[in-house]
């Protein structure tokens, strides 16, 4: 992702800044997805294997990135710790 992009992209609930989310991350998600026990926010299945993620700077959200193109909908979040 360019970097000046994502030195302007925020979390939508918490105004926290984002970070291009490391690969063992998206891989483990992705494993959650492969066994469809993965959710999102608003506790919906997550059907559709994640191309990458925008990690809050909390560490505890994570908005995928589907077809290079982030999903900052506070909906589609996942969180990653509960």
């Amino acid at each position: 992702m360019n970097s000046e992009l994502l030195s302007i992209l925020r979390c939508p609930e918490t105004r926290q800044m984002l970070a291009v989310a490391e690969t063992a991350v998206v891989d483990r998600l992705n494993v959650q997805v492969a066994a469809g026990s993965l959710r999102n926010a608003a506790g919906q299945p997550v059907t559709v294997k994640l191309d990458g993620g925008l990690l809050r700077a909390d560490g505890k959200t994570l908005y995928p990135v589907r077809n290079k193109v982030p999903l900052l909908l506070v909906d589609e979040a996942i969180m990653l710790v509960r």
